[in-house]
This record gives structure tokens, C-alpha cells and sequence, in this order.
């Protein structure tokens, strides 16, 4: 290799240069065009992945970049997805509260777990293992993954809350029953946003539908003062059965400190008897004994306060002003005779000791804090890492189909050549950055590298534009989304994962080969049944998949041969010739190997 070439292997981004005016002008333009689309799906994808708003620009700014720079395709747009997003909340809810310290914590060392193993892959020029993956497979998932994304989305639509189990058909039913609670402002929020990207998609596919939506609701959520909020004291809440959890939480919270103190003592006891004594000394292992045993204990309070807090968030308030003294909440429907209430309905939305947070309206992103990420070595939890490696490797090699795959179809357009080790390269770099910048998990975008080829980028410069523009976002216009409505978010996620079920493959794969069609089939039930965690469904179609196609080759077919008029040796079954009398020749229609050598 000469040393150019070497050079050019090592910073792929170099096959751009030298660029001209035209080039870098039509980039600017797609760049711009993505960015336009990406800063508010970004933010909605971060939500569907269990993290704040704004984290989704966090992902939207340097990943976008990297993957571009160390990528091979110049038009694949990378940053938050639907599918990998779904996954990387699937994975941690059962770790952590979505949203949470601790749930970012491990939403950022997930990404950096996702990059380093994509990298190897690339480096180690392993590709091929994406294809344990099949297509059917694939399929099954998608199909069953984009059902669950929009599912999980209507309970923002309609302005309710909706619990978080370990079994996402039960939470969707508790969302069901609280159609009845329909917050109306949030829902028209959600439908115009709904109705505008459709128009655009339909009517004027060359506008970017999502940032009208966003536009124009985001302003008309300023203007009506659709966020409603307000801070009370349990004292304030007058409904039995709330005070009682109320009462209920505040003592878990105290006893969820405590523990944690207890855990940090002892845990610093450990490693000095570690030290001095030996892991295996008899100290060390009572030690140890006893912080699992805490740490069980801590499990059981948290899940205790997550049923809490689901209950007292499905519980609705009335307001009513007592003039001078304090305003009084009662349960809905129970305001006493003689009082009046102010007319809207309240909810919980966090408790903190005795301080209550209320809300009487819809749902907004709420401030965003302005300026670049922190910039750091993402945490490393090693006692959950073992719990985080099966989540890591099934996104990475989700996320990297979907990347190459959406790479390998741009390619059929603008005859570029794909290598996908180097694009395991680039999606690899850009995880790894990413979670050192706050970022969780990213892949490859169908929609987004579709605006952008349309917009005629014709170099990855259009992905340095375009994280340059989410630059200038974190800087400068994050104000600007204050007020955008939740609901809006939760319509922009609908809207992109609707275009992903598509049962017509399924039923071709069904057609096409019987095997396959199983594989798809049982993939679809095993994602929308082992739901959240849908890495189990994809786990069993892969398993499914493999042992179908042993068991095709286990007994493949054998045909016995005899001599055709013209000399060759043909199936004597098929051509209804005479086999030979002295000698048996037989035809073994598949590899000789360990599984079928019986058979054979």
C-alpha cells in the first residue's frame, strides 16, 4: 500500500477533496436541510430513548460529523434513530428511572460500549457478522419495533401518564384507561403537528414539514400559555389516599438515602479489608454478603416508589383558591359543596420530601440549558456491565444494519462503492465520540439520508453542515424551544416510525421461503411479547433463524444418479433413468458437516 493510499485508509474523508464551489454549495444546502429536519427529531428521539429533550442535540452534534468524516458513504446522514433509541430505553428502564442521573450515566456508557465494539468490528474487518442478522429477521423486528415506538408515543398525545412495567402490553392498557382524561389542548397540539407533516409529505414533499409543525406549534404554545405549572406542599393535597402515598414515598426516599449511604461505608470498608486481608478473607465476604443484600434492598424500594409515583401521576386534582390562606387540592369530581374550583385539572408530577410538583396543562421541552456539552470520560459502572454487554451488542449490530443497509441503497443510486468495515469504522468513532459528549446511542437515518441526497449533497460536508447548524442551535436558539409542546414530539415520532411497518415484506418473506417466514413471523411475536425488552425478541429470531437453516442442511437432499444418453451423470429419479447394477453413484445436494454426517 502506498503511502497516499495508506493516508487516504486512515482519513477516508480526504476522497472529498479538492472541492469546489459547486460542491461545497449544494453540501450548504443539504446540510442546512437535514439540520432543519434533525434538531427536532432529535429531541424527540432522545425522549423515546428515556432521556431529557435536549440530549437528543447532544447526539445530533458531533456523531452527525464523525460518522461523515470516518464513514464510506458520503450521503448517509447518522444521529438519533427511532429503532436504536426504542433499544436503549428497552435496556436501562430496568436499571434506572427514565430521565434520571443515573439512567443518562448509563445511556452514555451504553453508547461508548456500542462504539467500541462496532470499532472492533471494523478494525478486525468482521462485518460479515452483521449477517447472523437475517433479512426476515430483521423484518419481524422492524415491523414489531415500529408498532411499539408508536404506541408508546400516544399517551403524550393525549396528554396522560403512562407506567413503566415489565410488560409494555399491560402499560398501554393503563394508558386505555385513561382516554377518559384526555387533555384537549394537548391533543389538537399533537393532531395539527400530525396533520401538518402529513400535508407536507403528501402536497409539498420538498418542505420540511417537521420544522413547520414545530414552528408553528412551539408559537402557539407561547401564545395561549399552554404550559401550566405550580409548586405546592402535601399539606395543600386534600384527597386521603394521595397523602397516604405521599406519606409513603417521602419515608422510601428517606430509607433509598440511607442505604445508599450505608452501600458507599461499606463498599469503602471492602476495599480497605481487600487491602489489607485479601479478597477471599473472611471479613471481606461477609462485607460483601451484606452490600448485596443492601443492594436488593435498594432495588425493592425504588420499585416500590416507581409504583407510587405511576399511581399519584394517574390521579387528578381540582385547584380551588382559599383567598389569603394557601390553595387546596381535592381529587376530581370531590370538591365539597359550597367550594369552587378554578377550572383546570392538575396531576403530580414529582414529589421531593414535602415540595410537590403540579401540572395543570400540557407538557412543553421546558428550558433547555444553552452552551456545548461537558466534554469528558464517560462513567463507567463495572458492576452493570455485564447487564449492558448483550443490550450493547444487539444495538450495535441493529444499528449498523440499518446504517449499511440505508448506505447500500443510496449507493444503488450514486454508484458509490461501500465498505462496510469502514463504515463499522465510522459508526464505531462516532458512538465513541459521542458518549464523550454526553451523546447515547446513534445510527444510521433512513428519512434524514433520504432529505439529504434529495437536497443534492454530494460529499459527507453536508453532515459537517449540518452538525455546524445544531453548533449554532446549542448556542444560540435553545430559548427558542421552550415552549414546544411534548405532544409535537411525540406526533414527530409517529409520523417517522409509521413509514417503517410494512407487513407486505413479511408476507413475501412468507412466500418466498417457508423457513423465512417463520423466522419474520415469530421474530414480530417475540418483539411485541417480551416487550420492553426488545432485545430478547431479536435475540430468538436470530436463535430461530440459525437453527432453521441447520436444520434445512441437516438432511439435505440425495439424489441417485444414473448414465444420460449423452454420457453425463444425471438424478435417475428426475429424468427417469435406470441406475447402474454394479455401481451406486448418489449425489449429496449439500455441504458434508458435523450436523448432518449421521444423515449422511
Amino acid at each position: 500500500m502506498t503511502f497516499p493510499s495508506a493516508i487516504r485508509k486512515f482519513l477516508p474523508f480526504l476522497r472529498w477533496w479538492p472541492l469546489d464551489g459547486a460542491t461545497i454549495k449544494a453540501d450548504a444546502v443539504a446540510g442546512v436541510t437535514v439540520a432543519l429536519v434533525l434538531v427536532p427529531q432529535s429531541m424527540a428521539y432522545a425522549q423515546l430513548a428515556g432521556m431529557p429533550a435536549y440530549y437528543g442535540l447532544y447526539a445530533a452534534f458531533l456523531p452527525v460529523m464523525i460518522a461523515a468524516l470516518w464513514g464510506s458513504s458520503n450521503q448517509l446522514g447518522t444521529g438519533p434513530v427511532a429503532v436504536v433509541s426504542l433499544l436503549t430505553a428497552s435496556s436501562l428502564s430496568p436499571l434506572a428511572a427514565p430521565a434520571s442521573d443515573h439512567f443518562v450515566v448509563l445511556a452514555v456508557m451504553l453508547a461508548l460500549l456500542v462504539g467500541v465494539f462496532q470499532l472492533a468490528l471494523g478494525l478486525f474487518k468482521l462485518g460479515v457478522v452483521v449477517n447472523f442478522l437475517s433479512h426476515p429477521v430483521i423484518v419481524g423486528f422492524t415491523n414489531a419495533a415500529a408498532m411499539i415506538i408508536a404506541l408508546s408515543q400516544v399517551n403524550k398525545l393525549i396528554g396522560v401518564p403512562m407506567g413503566r412495567s415489565e410488560h409494555f402490553i399491560q402499560d398501554i392498557a393503563g394508558v386505555a384507561r385513561q382516554v377518559g382524561d384526555t387533555h384537549w389542548p394537548t391533543l389538537a397540539m399533537g393532531s395539527v403537528a400530525i396533520a401538518i407533516i402529513w400535508l407536507a409529505r403528501r402536497y409539498r414533499p420538498k418542505w420540511p414539514g417537521v420544522l413547520i409543525a414545530v414552528a408553528i406549534t412551539t408559537t402557539a404554545s407561547w401564545l395561549i400559555g399552554f404550559e401550566r405549572n405550580d409548586a405546592a406542599s402535601v399539606a395543600q393535597i386534600m384527597e386521603p389516599e394521595a397523602k397516604a402515598l405521599l406519606a409513603d414515598h417521602a419515608r422510601t426516599e428517606a430509607r433509598i438515602v440511607e442505604i445508599g449511604r450505608e452501600i458507599s461505608a461499606k463498599s469503602a470498608d471492602l476495599k480497605r479489608r481487600h487491602a489489607e486481608q485479601g479478597e477471599l478473607s473472611h471479613d471481606a465476604i461477609t462485607l460483601n454478603y451484606e452490600i448485596e443484600l443492601l443492594r436488593l434492598q435498594l432495588k425493592d424500594r425504588e420499585d416500590e416508589n416507581r409504583r407510587r409515583n405511576r399511581a399519584l401521576r394517574s390521579m387528578v386534582f381540582e385547584k380551588v383558591s382559599g383567598g389569603d390562606a394557601p390553595p387546596r387540592y381535592f381529587a376530581a369530581g370531590k370538591v365539597p359543596t359550597g367550594e369552587v374550583g378554578e377550572g383546570h385539572r392538575w396531576r403530580i408530577a414529582k414529589a421531593a420530601g414535602d415540595t410537590l410538583k403540579l401540572v395543570g396543562g400540557g407538557e412543553v421541552v421546558g428550558r433547555i440549558p444553552e452552551g456545548l456539552p461537558s466534554i469528558g470520560l464517560p462513567t463507567i459502572s463495572w458492576e452493570l456491565l455485564g447487564s449492558l454487554l448483550s443490550a450493547a451488542i444487539v444495538i450495535s449490530l441493529v444499528g449498523f444494519m440499518e446504517a449499511i443497509s440505508i448506505a447500500k441503497a443510496i449507493a444503488a443510486k450514486t454508484k458509490q462503492k461501500i465498505d462496510p468495515n469502514q463504515e463499522l469504522i465510522g459508526q464505531g468513532l462516532a458512538n465513541i465520540v459521542g458518549s464523550f459528549t454526553q451523546a447515547f446511542p446513534v445510527s444510521g437515518s433512513f428519512s434524514r439520508s433520504a432529505v439529504n441526497i434529495n437536497a443534492g449533497a454530494v460529499t459527507g460536508m453536508s453532515s459537517v453542515f449540518t452538525g455546524l447548524l445544531v453548533l449554532l442551535t446549542l448556542l444560540f436558539l435553545t430559548p427558542l424551544l421552550y415552549h414546544l409542546p411534548q405532544a409535537v414530539l411525540a406526533a414527530v415520532i409517529i409520523m417517522a416510525v409509521i413509514g417503517l411497518i410494512n407487513f407486505g415484506a413479511v408476507k413475501h418473506a412468507w412466500q418466498a421461503n417457508r423457513h423465512d417466514g417463520i423466522a419474520a413471523v415469530v421474530t414480530f411475536v417475540a418483539t411485541l411479547a417480551f416487550a420492553p425488552h426488545l432485545d430478547n425478541g431479536i435475540l430468538v429470531g436470530a436463535g430461530l433463524a440459525i437453527g432453521l437453516y441447520l436444520y434445512r442442511t441437516m438432511s439435505p437432499r440425495v439424489a441417485i444418479l444414473g448414465r444420460h444418453p449423452d454420457g453425463t451423470l444425471r438424478d435417475a429419479a428426475v429424468h427417469n433413468l435406470p441406475a447402474s447394477d454394479l455401481v451406486t453413484a448418489v449425489r449429496f445436494d449439500g455441504r458434508l458437516y458435523f450436523a448432518n454426517v449421521s444423515f449422511f
